[in-house]
């Protein structure tokens, strides 16, 4: 785009027949194990995720058959002969080393992926029951429960079910991507003899019972292996066969683990390096996010938010706990029926809030490269407005020391992009509700500024003094550059633009308390009163207390 003048915004050539298939295969290009999947479309992928497309001639099935190649141990074997490794962590000084080689991660970059030998013969009926399961594994977590949750259902009821079944199907898909596995081998001449489990009744299986790993736990039972790889996925060690799979199933598990002890090849692939992790966030974790975020998106919701003015967190528990399916979530998520609705919202609010001024945001540094970035914008202003500006110098990224809090670094991140639910406004609270002050992010520059100054007249009027008004002022100054460039038009109760009127409001106002615009500009929070401690007495005169 540099080469060809044109702007980043500027239209390119787009290919249709790139667009003719919805269907691709992506894949993690840096892993520790090979993740293929199959994307129907309606995503949009980063450059970490390389994109595989078939011919415009393909059908599903040549998708799914191909994907069972790629998820295979044998996949994941070859492409780790041939891929960077990376390493299994990082040091002190930023370079990567090796521990336990099962977690070292590689580079699976499309060139190399491009390279894998793939057979005519493929696993296309496991890939579309594992295909399929997989759907219905994605239907019972806990984000979609909460999502189809219907008024007066039991809300636990339902997870606990969601649970319980979320648990069988990924049994299923375990037990399934074994015998993926050991079909593959069949695939590309590895096994003379089919290892294959064809009757229905297989059974699931949980991590730690597939056959290497029972392999694996009796050769460190015997002190032939050190490896992490049941601590890193909190499973347990078995080393022998579970009692309650059907005789057939044991029987050829045993053959397995024989094979893997006897058969040099298969012995090389059959290790945790190769085989798929299944390392999936423990179902309470899962749970306690669904929750979390179930409860945010009710905080934002428009019956919280009825108008375009600034709440305290304890006007808007007020509204929470009159808000039966709010108090029903908030009750799973603490675990308990007497929680305290205003400290809840609170925490929850808090956490995901910024404040409005740059000097509550940033550390020195951090208003160092703020100073920066309303220079750049500053300079592009001008040139949008036709000035000569010429080459504009690429702003400063921050850190996370940059920032006062590391919530704030989250939420924001290196280019200061806002991804907050709500704007926070310390110390503007009053007297009578100490809690925090905010609004909600989702409004525009214009509607902040609305809100801000609806919020400034009413505490003018209750008598605050120019000390306590400062802080008010000081957001309005700063969400004035973008009023007037965003919204430029003429409004008619003003005359004038919204921008205009409120610059004006800002002059006269700060005339009125005394204050300068340096005044405004250069408010400090004030320093919290440090504690004291009263001063210890000797040894000696304690003693002569006594």
């Amino acid at each position: 785009m540099l080469q060809k003048g044109a702007k980043w915004y500027e239209w390119q050539e787009l290919y249709h027949d790139k667009l003719c298939s919805p269907l691709s295969i992506v894949f993690g290009e840096v892993a520790t194990h090979n993740n293929f999947i199959l994307d129907r479309g309606g995503k949009v992928f980063n450059r970490t995720a390389p994109i595989i497309k078939l011919p415009t001639d393909t059908n599903e099935d040549d998708h799914l058959s191909l994907l069972g190649l790629l998820n295979s141990s044998t996949a994941c074997f070859w492409l780790k002969q041939v891929a960077h490794n990376k390493g299994d962590s990082t040091d002190q000084y930023g370079s990567r080393t090796t521990g336990d080689p099962a977690f070292n991660t590689y580079q699976f970059n499309s060139i190399l992926v491009g390279k894998l030998p793939v057979v005519e013969s493929r696993p296309l009926s496991l890939s579309r029951r594992l295909d399929g399961i997989a759907g219905q594994l994605g239907a019972q977590s806990a984000n979609w429960i909460l999502e189809r949750w219907a008024r007066g259902e039991d809300l636990k009821a339902l997870i606990e079910e969601a649970e319980a079944k979320a648990g069988c199907l990924l049994g299923m898909m375990i037990a399934l991507q074994e015998e993926l596995d050991w079909e593959c081998y069949q695939h590309y001449a590895l096994l003379t003899e089919d290892l294959r489990y064809n009757r229905d009744d297989l059974p699931e299986l949980k991590l730690g019972e597939r056959a290497f790993e029972i392999f694996v736990a009796r050769q460190m039972d015997k002190g032939e292996l050190q490896t992490t790889w049941f601590e890193r996925h909190g499973s347990t060690p078995i080393k022998e066969i579970p009692t309650h799979w059907p005789a057939a199933y044991r029987k050829l598990v045993e053959r397995r683990i024989k094979l893997i002890e006897t058969n040099k090849e298969i012995g090389l692939i059959e290790k945790p390096e190769y085989k798929r992790r299944w390392n999936t966030e423990p179902w309470a974790e899962q749970e306690q996010r669904a929750l979390k975020n179930w409860l945010l998106d009710r905080l934002e919701d428009k019956r919280y938010w009825p108008g375009v003015e600034p709440q305290s967190t304890a006007r808007l528990a007020d509204r929470a706990s009159t808000d039966a399916e709010f108090r029903q979530v908030a009750e799973l998520y603490r675990g308990r029926p007497d929680f305290d609705v205003t400290a809840l919202v609170a925490e929850l609010v808090e956490g995901e809030s910024v404040p409005f001024l740059p000097v509550l945001r940033y550390k020195a540094t951090g208003l160092r490269k703020r100073a920066v970035w309303e220079r750049t914008w500053d300079i592009q202003r001008r040139e949008d407005a036709g000035e000569e500006v010429g080459d504009i110098p690429v702003p400063p990224k921050y850190a996370s020391a940059d920032f006062m809090k590391t919530d704030y670094w989250r939420l924001r991140g290196k280019l200061d992009v806002p991804k907050e639910r709500w704007i926070s406004y310390p110390h503007c609270h009053t007297d009578s509700d100490p809690s925090l002050l905010v609004g909600w992010a989702g409004w525009n520059h214009l509607q902040q500024v609305e809100a801000l100054v609806g919020y400034y007249d009413a505490r003018k009027r209750e008598g605050w003094d120019a000390k306590r008004l400062t802080p008010l002022l000081a957001g309005l100054d700063q969400l004035l550059p973008w009023v007037h460039q965003w919204h430029p038009e003429v409004v008619e109760e003003f005359g004038e633009t919204a921008g205009k009127s409120y610059q004006t409001l800002l002059g006269q106002d700060a005339h009125e308390l005394g204050l300068t615009l340096e005044d405004i500009r250069n408010w400090t929070p004030p320093e919290k009163a440090r504690k004291t401690r009263a001063p210890r007495k000797k040894k000696a005169e304690a003693e002569d207390d006594e």
